[in-house]
């Protein structure tokens, strides 16, 4: 009998002789040379696993776009899925398109739903998820436990009806030179009021057919589930008020939901916790991430997206300030905010503008409507308080200086704004100490060609609405010349212009309860664009 090898440190009884025995020398040294690597070399793997993060996603198509159309979804970034997935579509990956067209570009009339540049959301420090819940982190190793299994399968079935989605839109794009317009009994959305009717009409009702929101239970009111309904933070109270009673697209079950509502009111914080006078928001701040801390907590779902499919909702001008109490709040998720300025941190690929509406009743009947062109005898008007960086200025060039272009500090007593307003074919609305600004859309009640004058403010639903066929956009730079730029525009263009208002009017109504196409669903419907973006695996 031979002795053993000379090759190897331990005696093999069987090493030759033998086909069985050479089958297992082969497994031998298969298996020394796959504990070597493990010992030898990284695991690159887990060395990525602190990020959640491969790149070079397979849905990421590099392909030439020639035509001026561009891809639903650009680079993106995703975690190796599991074994057993045969599905292109079960390829989850937390994403966000970077590039403009993430939904559509048409080419020949430049007109698109669109989501601007974002970089990835950040992604959170081990430690952290580890703490709230660690099997978030170790995602990537084989053999899930029955009950994650169950929830993945979920999650995969939210995420399938998204693609669904997608791809209804992606074909939408392709054949909009081929396009019948889409069945709907109340409303077909078409003309320049929209960037790309067609294609925001099918992602609209494919809006209404899958979107799911989830709203956390957690909090008591007033803080939490309450928000002002009758003041100008309105938009606020009305969306968490309207989406607390919704039926149609609140679920009760987390695991059937698209996104995640958290009901929190700042205008109530304010009110609240808000000390007067004393510049310390940090309370406040405090609050948001305390809150998120909780349903992190509780809850999967924060922490398997970073938060991209949470959406929170303020029109109190500190509202971007408080979103900062949470990182990932204020880097990733969606907020919704009336105080959309781009240099506070408002990014429009993942926030959505919310349209400032002040209410001082429950019913905005007796604002809608106005005179046509020929009964409007004023150019334009504007009434208001001398704050902020541009109304010093307008009323400097402006106040009591012209019959045309009637500009006030203060409206005499007995004079109604509203009816002035109506008696004008212009109504100025600059932004004051924060961007937004309420006569936007008292203007578009009255049937009033809004001229907006500021920087850095995103319009409301300007992913779908095309601003610049129903309204005038000017800088702070234009205003010695309001009233040339205003004359220019010939009378058979000003009524197209209001013709196309008393369109756009129908997406800033507040109904009680909500109708198709309303400020709700429109609301609603850019999260819904957002949360397109966003790809999750499970």
């Amino acid at each position: 009998m031979r002795g053993p090898s000379p090759s190897f440190p331990f005696s093999l009884p069987c090493m030759h002789g033998h086909f069985c025995t050479r089958l297992v020398t082969f497994f031998m040294v298969l298996s020394l040379l796959v504990i070597s690597f493990m010992v030898f070399f990284p695991d690159l793997r887990k060395e990525k696993s602190p990020s959640w993060f491969s790149s070079n996603s397979p849905l990421f198509n590099p392909r030439a776009r020639t035509s001026g159309d561009s891809v639903l979804l650009a680079n993106s970034y995703s975690i190796d899925h599991g074994d057993g997935i045969n599905n292109k579509e079960e390829l989850m990956e937390l994403h966000r398109g970077e590039e403009l067209g993430v939904l559509t570009r048409n080419s020949s009339s430049a007109s698109y739903i669109s989501l601007s540049p974002v970089p990835a959301p950040s992604p959170a420090p081990v430690p952290d998820v580890a703490q709230i819940n660690t099997s978030l982190v170790n995602h990537t190793t084989p053999s899930p436990g029955r009950k994650n299994s169950k929830r993945d399968m979920k999650l995969l079935k939210v995420e399938h009806s998204l693609g669904r989605a997608r791809a209804a839109i992606r074909e939408a794009i392709q054949n909009k030179n081929n396009r019948p317009s889409l069945p709907d009994k109340d409303y077909v959305p078409i003309g320049p009021v929209y960037r790309n009717a067609y294609v925001f009409h099918r992602s609209y009702l494919e809006m209404e057919k899958a979107f799911k929101v989830y709203i956390y239970e957690e909090g008591e009111p007033p803080i939490f589930h309450d928000g002002p309904c009758r003041s100008i933070y309105s938009s606020e109270g009305r969306f968490i008020h309207a989406m607390e009673i919704d039926n149609n697209f609140r679920t009760r079950d987390p695991h059937h939901a698209h996104a995640y509502f958290l009901p929190f009111s700042v205008v109530k914080m304010v009110k609240l916790i808000y000390q007067p006078n004393s510049h310390d928001m940090e309370p406040l701040r405090r609050t948001v991430s305390d809150y998120i801390n909780v349903i992190a907590g509780k809850y999967p779902y924060w922490n398997r997206s970073i938060g991209a499919d949470h959406f929170m909702l303020s029109c109190h001008d500190w509202g971007p300030y408080v979103s900062s109490g949470h990182h990932h709040l204020f880097s990733n998720s969606i907020r919704v905010l009336c105080n959309a300025n781009t240099s506070e941190g408002f990014n429009p690929s993942k926030d959505v503008s919310l349209p400032e509406i002040n209410l001082k009743t429950d019913s905005v009947a007796h604002m809608i409507g106005g005179p046509s062109a020929s009964h409007r005898p004023i150019l334009a008007f504007f009434a208001g308080g001398d704050h902020g960086p541009i109304r010093p200025l307008l009323l400097k060039h402006w106040k009591n200086k012209d019959e045309d272009i009637q500009v006030y500090e203060y409206l005499r007593k007995g004079v109604s704004y509203y009816d002035m307003m109506r008696k004008s074919k212009f109504c100025i609305c600059p932004s004051g100490y924060e961007v937004a600004s309420p006569r936007i859309v008292e203007a578009l009640y009255l049937e009033c060609v809004p001229v907006t004058i500021g920087d850095n403010y995103v319009l409301p639903f300007s992913d779908v609405l095309n601003w610049k066929s129903f309204s005038v956009q000017l800088s702070k730079e234009d205003i010695p010349n309001l009233k040339t730029i205003l004359s220019s525009i010939s009378s058979r263009q000003y009524i197209r212009m209001q013709r196309r208002v008393k369109l756009a009017q129908r997406h800033f109504m507040v109904n009680s309860p909500p109708k198709r196409y309303d400020v709700f669903h429109m609301i609603l419907h850019s999260v819904w664009l957002r949360r397109l973006n966003v790809r999750i695996r499970p």
